[in-house]
């Protein structure tokens, strides 16, 4: 719900700094590599129906749902 009112709101043109945690903000210059994954019909769809309710790509709710879980493993060592 959050990330639907963020997004309408910037859209919309609306300031949207003052509800952003500068704190957790990283800088993204690190190099890109692409690579090929081949998911089940079943995955693919799921990810679609998650993304379209965050309003994101599902490229984005890939990495998202990655970085989150990589973060995890590293905070449990």
């Amino acid at each position: 719900m959050v990330v639907f009112l963020f997004a309408a709101d910037f859209d919309c043109g609306k300031d949207v700094t003052a509800i952003l945690d500068i704190s957790k903000a990283r800088h993204s210059l690190q190099k890109q590599r692409r690579i090929n994954v081949d998911f089940p019909d079943w995955m693919i769809e799921s990810l679609d129906k998650e993304a379209s309710r965050l309003d994101v790509t599902r490229q984005s709710i890939i990495k998202i749902w990655l970085a989150e879980r990589l973060e995890q493993l590293t905070a449990g060592k």
